[in-house]
């Protein structure tokens, strides 16, 4: 009896009110601020951070830079280094008139596990001012960094959020939402308000004229629920209260190989349910070059309707141009690969000149969707040591091309389809121009009869697998025995003594 009372009093005490008030955390108040902005986090709540500034000057252009610096959490202070520096490179290498870039920065959640760092770019060029916003995510117990839309569990969720968008927008007058895709560099700004809904924010000039500012979506929070991460409904649940004094405790080492997971609105370039290394597959690759062009989005509904996928080596001008169209190519999973600004045979310029003809276009492409190119075609085919020792150092393998169907030269539709569906072969890499109409107009052909022999359309990336900074390729041909041993043409287009294949040759062209 005297155990089973000691018993008793010890639970009374463990279930006491006391007792209960003892293990509460204090509870916060809720964060406040305006239902169409993300949550901002009032420094004086983070006693001890400080803030990283940077200044250059390169050719009459001044560039700011400021990011914040928060003790034992250095992966995301370096992250947030690498960060604005690539969008002052990308800035001032897109705009040949670039006047000045100054990157500032507010914390819009410290809670818990979870920082959030949004930074605001105000960009100055010939065309006028314009300012954009990006929203970095923090996870201080792995020490990771995370784009806004890993907030989401997925590209599927990414494209239900991207209907939602569209749907909060129909009525908002200046918005035109017809051109906005579900990729990285469309949704790298969002974070809570604090009610828990998602705030989408879109740069001055993405959906509207500069002149109309800055546009927002907010989506409901029982609407985005359903598709947020486990780590993005541990930020919502940060952003909607205000964490007093706020430290990091201790650092967090990041995993040595970076994330792991896809990341939403990174498109992927390859599609892992085929194999295009298996000698019995009919992988081919179509490439587009010189474009964007006017009828671009024509053939994208085309190679839609054969679920094909391309890669489209895409000229600085046209990307300009046709911005819409390069970020509705990468959105529909087609490959995007470097062809130059101007155009010009690389063989022939300076190294300073060819530099500045690839890092252009780079720069130009990852500022519209986010992603950085890993091939470059050099215009007619024309490459030498130099040149390939600068795509090496730039990251770009040379692809070239096995089948030329000549299509500039013949503006003949038939003639075009004739050439590229004569030509194939498995791991055959087909060139044409998606500048020219009548190659628009003999894209269903060549599908349909590729389609009936039983090829798959794939990009050439996913043809070859991984590629080589610097080296050239001409096909993907499926390596093939001959009594055990491997064929000695390989897909360089080179025999065994390294010199070009016959059926390689590209001098002749005009690409």
């Amino acid at each position: 009896m005297a155990i089973a009372l000691v018993a008793a009093l010890s639970l009374a005490a463990c279930s006491s009110p006391d007792a209960e008030h003892k293990s509460e955390k204090p509870e916060r108040a809720k964060a406040t601020g305006k239902t169409d902005e993300l949550t901002v986090v009032d420094l004086d709540n983070v006693p001890d951070v400080t803030e990283e500034t940077k200044e250059t000057e390169e050719s009459g252009t001044t560039a700011e830079l400021a990011y914040p610096k928060i003790p034992n959490a250095d992966p995301l202070t370096k992250r947030l280094g690498e960060i604005t520096d690539q969008e002052r490179d990308d800035f001032l290498g897109a705009n040949a008139k670039a006047e000045d870039i100054k990157i500032g920065w507010n914390l819009s959640v410290a809670g818990d596990d979870v920082v959030a760092v949004r930074l605001t770019q105000n960009e100055k060029d010939d065309e006028g001012e314009r300012t954009s916003y990006a929203t970095y995510w923090y996870d201080t117990t792995q020490g990771t960094t995370a784009y806004s839309t890993e907030l989401l569990a997925g590209q599927k969720e990414l494209e239900t959020l991207d209907g939602l968008v569209k749907k909060a927008l129909k009525d908002e007058d200046a918005a035109d939402t017809s051109q906005l895709y579900p990729i990285l560099r469309s949704y790298d700004s969002m974070g809570f308000n604090p009610d828990g809904d998602l705030v989408v924010e879109f740069d001055e000039g993405q959906l509207a004229p500069v002149k109309s500012g800055r546009i927002s979506a907010v989506i409901p929070k029982e609407d985005v629920d359903p598709l947020l991460s486990d780590f993005g409904k541990k930020a919502q649940a940060a952003a909607v209260v205000v964490t007093p004094d706020y430290r990091i405790e201790k650092p967090a080492t990041p995993p040595k190989d970076g994330a792991s997971a896809e990341v939403p609105g990174m498109m992927p370039v390859r599609d892992d349910s085929v194999d295009c290394s298996d000698p019995a597959s009919k992988c081919i690759a179509l490439t587009f070059d010189d474009g964007p062009g006017d009828r671009t989005p024509e053939l994208l509904d085309t190679l839609a309707e054969y679920d094909a996928k391309a890669t489209f080596f895409l000229t600085g001008e046209p990307v300009r141009e046709h911005a819409a169209t390069v970020r509705r190519e990468y959105a529909e999973g087609h490959e995007l690969a470097n062809h130059t600004v101007h155009h010009p045979d690389l063989t022939r310029q300076a190294e300073v000149r060819v530099r500045a003809e690839l890092d252009t276009v780079n720069d130009l492409v990852r500022r519209e969707t986010g992603y950085s190119l890993e091939l470059m075609r050099p215009p007619y085919g024309a490459t030498n040591d130099a040149v390939s020792k600068i795509s090496k150092e730039e990251g770009l393998a040379e692809i070239i091309w096995s089948v030329d169907t000549n299509d500039w030269k013949d503006r003949n539709s038939s003639i075009v389809a004739k050439r590229a569906v004569q030509g194939a072969q498995p791991g055959a890499i087909i060139l044409m121009h998606d500048i020219h109409g009548t190659t628009i107009d003999a894209v269903p052909s060549i599908l349909k009869q590729l389609d009936e022999k039983g090829y798959t359309m794939v990009t050439v990336s996913q043809l070859l697998g991984d590629t080589e900074p610097g080296k050239s390729y001409f096909n993907g041909h499926p390596e093939k025995k001959k009594d055990g041993a491997d064929s000695k043409e390989d897909k360089d287009g080179k025999d065994g003594k390294g010199n070009a294949s016959p059926a390689s040759d590209a001098s002749d062209s005009k690409d």
